[in-house]
């Protein structure tokens, strides 16, 4: 329960398009601070979208306390993902709006932002300077790095050009700043510096460990008749800048493999891929399934035998892979496809809890997924141990989130209540 409020303490804003219950991750882990500083005593209020982040068929309620968090949404926050130009629209008129709440909303004493919308911290620290307040960033991932990676805007455009003043305006303006690795951590000094206000940590996975669940036992697999299968799973986002072609490729290649079955779980622009790959080969070991419920994504999770994490090869830095960890707290191993050094590859160089894959060696990652489906059972349960051991000791979610709110509480001078 919220710790009792202490008149004219001053509230904590939190901005973000994405809120719970969307089951987009940011919105999850923003939720999570939220309550978290709720509990610790702190007036904590909530600007976000009152429509669904994929699908703004969804409405959500116009306000609600959440945890002893004021969450208040704003109409027609998004339009959705079906192409970039509603997304566009989506993001413009919820940062107008966001903008204006902030700027009037009363006893404001700081304001905290991510990157939903990717650009949200532009008119909040605009707003942190004419209330004279201190703005937190929490960076899941860097533009115009990802557009430029992924080749939608030239590195010397005006796009770009613009993107990067907007960001080195918004570092400078924040007094704490969150990078979740030490790859996004250099590029973020490469642009200003940081001194004495840049925490490094890794977002905190959502699930529980639930790796005891035999797969008997679990009704997700039951489900989709997965009995006596070696399910390989990617699960979340799926985008260009996690590609699955190599995966995708290696379904293809495997496809007369009864043992084997690929299942992609989850929503984003690089579905219609997966789908076309589906349909295009008659793949009968592979399925296409939407988000689950975060009240079920335990399940679904640990219903896999391995997970498969990927990350573009000029990603290292930009984005950050968070699938990892949901792995890693059910006690799968992990498939990773992409770059070395990466943080996924510096998980694996450390503890041998999976295999690395390099994104176009289709004969590498078959013949991992088939080592990993004839290991005894005895071997994939010690991975899974280990890789849970290693969340338990510097990964978890208490440990990473108190770590986040104490810093977020002494940098901004939110000293915590008696």
């Amino acid at each position: 329960m919220p710790k009792s409020l202490t008149p004219n303490q001053k509230t904590l804003l939190v901005v973000s398009q994405t809120f719970v219950p969307d089951p987009a991750s940011v919105g999850q882990h923003m939720a999570d601070v939220a309550v978290e500083m709720a509990r610790r005593g702190r007036p904590v209020r909530v600007y976000a979208s009152a429509r669904g982040y994929e699908d703004s068929s969804v409405v959500y309620p116009a306000r609600e306390n959440l945890h002893g968090v004021d969450v208040r949404r704003l109409a027609l926050g998004s339009f959705g993902k079906r192409n970039l130009l509603f997304r566009a629209a989506g993001t413009a008129w919820f940062m107008f709006q966001a903008f204006f709440a902030a700027l009037f909303a009363p006893n404001i004493g700081a304001i905290f932002f991510s990157t939903s919308p990717p650009l949200i911290g532009f008119p909040m620290s605009i707003v942190g300077m004419l209330r004279r307040v201190p703005v937190a960033y929490w960076a899941m991932d860097l533009n115009p790095d990802q557009l430029i990676a992924m080749k939608k805007i030239g590195p010397r455009s005006f796009a770009a050009w613009l993107l990067e003043r907007v960001n080195r305006f918004i570092l400078r303006r924040s007094a704490l700043v969150i990078a979740l690795d030490r790859f996004m951590a250099d590029r973020l000094m490469q642009r200003t510096r940081l001194d004495g206000k840049l925490l490094v940590m890794p977002p905190w996975p959502h699930v529980q460990h639930t790796g005891s669940l035999a797969h008997a036992d679990n009704p997700f697999r039951t489900q989709h008749g997965w009995g006596g299968k070696f399910v390989i799973m990617y699960s979340g986002n799926h985008s260009p800048a996690n590609p699955l072609r190599t995966l995708l490729d290696a379904a293809v290649r495997m496809k007369d493999d009864a043992r084997v079955v690929f299942a992609f779980v989850g929503g984003g622009s690089g579905k219609k891929e997966v789908d076309q790959t589906i349909s295009d080969n008659g793949l009968t070991n592979a399925v296409s399934l939407p988000y689950q419920p975060l009240e079920t994504l335990h399940l679904s999770l640990s219903s896999a035998d391995v997970h498969v994490v990927s990350m573009g090869d000029d990603m290292v830095g930009i984005i950050h892979p968070c699938k990892v960890y949901g792995a890693m707290s059910v006690g799968r191993p992990i498939l990773f496809l992409g770059p070395a050094p990466s943080h996924v590859a510096d998980i694996l160089n450390q503890h041998p809890i999976g295999e690395a894959i390099r994104h176009g060696d289709v004969d590498g990652c078959v013949a991992a997924i088939r080592r990993l489906a004839e290991l005894p059972e005895v071997e994939l349960n010690r991975m899974g141990l280990l890789a849970q051991q290693v969340l338990d000791s510097s990964l978890s979610q208490n440990i990473l989130q108190t770590r986040f709110c104490d810093g977020l509480e002494t940098t901004m001078h939110l000293a915590a209540p008696d």
